[in-house]
């Protein structure tokens, strides 16, 4: 296995000293986090756009109360007698 070169040694030795200088108590999400966040997002809005979109395609006609249409044949049955 090569040897690692300056560059790369160097960048090691910033990011070691960068970890010991981090609260071991505190907890970030980090990037990861922030990919699931909003993917989970964009999945909702997607989600969403959907649903609204297969709501106005629904072709839905509310039949009369049935006390109202009741009324009516009553009406027009008692005026025919």
């Amino acid at each position: 296995m090569p040897d690692m070169s300056a560059s790369a040694h160097l960048a090691m030795t910033h990011m070691a000293t960068l970890a010991k200088e981090l609260d071991e108590n505190k907890v970030t999400p980090g990037v990861l986090g922030f990919l699931v966040f909003a993917a989970l997002a964009v999945g909702v809005w997607a989600l969403m756009k959907s649903m609204n979109r297969h709501m106005g395609r629904v072709n839905f006609e509310e039949e009369p109360e049935p006390e109202t249409a009741g009324a009516s044949k009553k009406q027009a049955g008692g005026s025919a007698a």
